[in-house]
């Protein structure tokens, strides 16, 4: 069995590909892992194969794609604040690299099985629905239509039998640990882990403003998952909408505080920025997710638990706890 995660590097590639070895012990396994740079414990990992390039540049992707890997797990992306900045550059990756990656895939026939990370911010327009597994995409942002172009990619490719694909649409990931990135929705991470280093953080929106949700700990769960499923389960809509939690940025200031103390909250300011909100306020809170929950995806409990599980990954001491 060999196994390819593109954007292994990252903070959710790394997890995924500790925990999908630990799942996965068999001798007979190969893991590896393709990304601009790796964390050094990666590196130094002598279970992984880690691999570094350019996913927008084919002849770096190419030579691992022509090993025909059995299973690709496709995380790499231009985030969504960067692709609105540079359409370019989120062309380039989101969209024309992961159209490579189908196009090479039906050169060489092998037909791997794809789980894509794919995201909620393909819906836009009217906040207040409640999104389906029927919902049409409305993205109101570049990384939001590259994100939907490929999964209407990813659905034909499976179609045709080139690819056996199937695409999570990922609520927005928090808490993400180290600093903040480029994604505009990188405050809702921000609120949480900065102040549980004793440092300052502000959000750009209404504290009543509502957001789904999802830990790293469940993103990982649930891509393990789907690379477990077979097709006939699926269905001819590779699309998922994952489960996650519908929370306003109040709630999650008021978890942190029965977490971690009001000494820690307040160092949360509310500071309104017209970009950030111009796309964050696009994404619609609230889904139904049946068809997740009747495969077997999950989500988190709450915001506490979220919280808490960020502290004993991270190794947070707090004299509240």
């Amino acid at each position: 069995m060999h196994v390819l995660i593109i954007g292994g590097g990252g903070f959710i590639g790394s997890r995924l590909a500790v925990e999908y070895r630990q799942q996965h012990s068999s001798s007979a396994t190969t893991l590896t892992l393709f990304d601009r740079q790796f964390p050094e414990a990666l590196k130094n990992d002598p279970g992984l194969e880690c691999v570094p390039g350019d996913f927008g540049n084919p002849s770096h992707i190419d030579p691992l794609l022509e090993k025909k890997p059995d299973l690709i797990f496709h995380l790499a992306a231009i985030v969504s604040g960067e692709a609105e900045k540079n359409f370019d550059l989120g062309m380039q990756v989101n969209l024309k690299g992961s159209l490579h990656l189908l196009e090479k895939c039906r050169e060489l026939g092998h037909q791997p099985r794809v789980v894509f990370a794919s995201s909620c911010g393909i819906f836009g327009g009217e906040v207040d629905q409640v999104i389906t597994e029927n919902t049409a995409p409305k993205p109101r942002s570049s990384y939001g239509t590259q994100k939907a172009i490929v999964d209407l990619l990813m659905n034909d490719y499976s179609r045709r039998g080139f690819v056996d694909a199937r695409c999570l649409r990922l609520p927005t990931i928090t808490v993400r640990p180290g600093k903040p990135n480029a994604a505009t929705s990188s405050f809702l991470s921000s609120i949480i882990r900065e102040p549980l280093n004793g440092e300052k953080a502000s959000y750009p929106v209404d504290p009543s403003s509502e957001f789904w949700i999802l830990s790293p700990k469940q993103v990982v769960n649930n891509f393990i998952h789907a690379a477990a499923l077979e097709a006939t389960h699926i269905g001819d809509d590779r699309t998922i909408n994952l489960p996650g939690l519908t929370v306003t940025v109040q709630h999650m200031i008021d978890c942190l505080e029965k977490v971690a103390g009001s000494e820690i909250a307040q160092l949360i300011t509310h500071q309104p920025d017209a970009f950030l909100q111009s796309i964050v306020l696009t994404w619609p809170p609230h889904f139904n997710t049946q068809k997740a929950d009747t495969l077997g995806f999950t989500a988190d409990k709450d915001v506490t638990e979220i919280i808490r599980n960020y502290i004993q990954e991270e190794n947070i001491k707090l004299s509240s706890l």
